[in-house]
């Protein structure tokens, strides 16, 4: 009788495992396929990756450069410097591919992205722009660039863009697709595309709004506001003002600061910050409903997994 009894509990733990084992998979299963569906654009918008890539690929020049360290926080470099930094087209190739691997990296936790140089971006290489300024070509390349930065955006990681010296039309789209900003003082964030007879292109005047409000990105958008760090932070656009090491005595480089600043909201295990990062995201996305169906899932995920049952063990929560 008592090996009966044993017998049935070991089934019922095990049924209870399985039966566990299966949601999780099930909620990877959802959880993979909103990350999957990431990209704004597909073949239905008449959005053709392989033929863009193909053109793009053609106007070579610079490189998006990718550190993952140990820490969990990876560097991104956009890495021109005689273009300041622009993004010529194999660049935009590159960032896409960045983010791939971003996207695919289980123990990462935070994202800096910063230009070369001390400068951090002017946006598009002007020899590319004036080589697809057919009308045709310019919408593909805005598709191909908002689907990256959107996936960027949506990175299960806590981004920041560290901007030292100029942040130029495309260059200033690509800091709100960032989680923070970061900026050097001196430094200068420009939306400069009316002077170029254009507006925002890779998705910067959505992300602008969201983070400023209409009235803001109006004035920002319609005035090609130099926005310099007070103004920035005035506004809700910058998240803190960093002092550069060679005009500071004593101050740590840049880059060590960036990380200094970031490492507040990224210490702790990694699966714990990117579910942070997910459950944010889906707040900031869906539709409430929606939005409270992935917190649950992904507050699934993490309840009873290792990071939790160290914490009850240690008592931390009260610490």
């Amino acid at each position: 009788m008592e090996i009966a009894t044993c017998s049935r509990m070991v089934l019922c733990a095990l049924r209870q495992q399985v039966l566990r084992c299966s949601s999780h998979c099930r909620t990877w299963a959802r959880l993979l396929q909103r990350q999957r569906s990431s990209c704004v654009y597909s073949s239905i918008h008449g959005f053709n990756q392989d033929e863009i890539r193909e053109k793009l690929q053609a106007f070579h020049g610079g490189s998006i450069d990718l550190l993952k360290q140990d820490s969990g926080i990876a560097v991104l470099t956009i890495n021109n410097p005689s273009r300041m930094n622009a993004f010529s087209g194999s660049m935009m190739i590159d960032l896409e591919e960045r983010v791939s691997q971003l996207e695919n990296w289980p123990e990462g936790k935070g994202l800096i992205v910063q230009g070369a140089a001390e400068t951090f971006c002017s946006g598009s290489d002007l020899n590319a722009v004036r080589a697809i300024s057919n009308q045709q070509d310019g919408m593909k390349m805005c598709m191909f660039m908002q689907n990256a930065l959107t996936r960027l955006l949506r990175l299960p990681l806590i981004s920041v863009a560290l901007v030292e010296g100029r942040a130029l039309g495309g260059g200033a789209e690509l800091t709100t697709a960032c989680d923070f900003r970061l900026m050097e003082a001196g430094s200068v964030i420009q939306f400069v595309h009316k002077h170029m007879g254009l507006v925002p292109g890779w998705g910067g005047a959505a992300r602008l709004v969201h983070l400023v409000g209409s009235q803001n990105a109006l004035k920002l958008l319609g005035g090609a506001v130099k926005v310099d760090p007070e103004l920035g932070v005035n506004i809700g656009l910058v998240d803190g003002v960093l002092e550069g090491h060679q005009k500071t005595e004593g101050a740590a480089p840049l880059l060590q600061q960036a990380e200094n600043w970031l490492s507040r909201y990224t210490k702790g295990p990694a699966p714990v910050i990117q579910a942070v990062k997910k459950v944010v995201l889906s707040g900031r996305e869906l539709p409430l409903s929606e939005a409270l169906r992935t917190e649950k899932d992904i507050f699934g995920m993490v309840w009873g997994a290792p990071a939790n049952l160290e914490a009850l063990a240690s008592k931390s929560k009260h610490k």
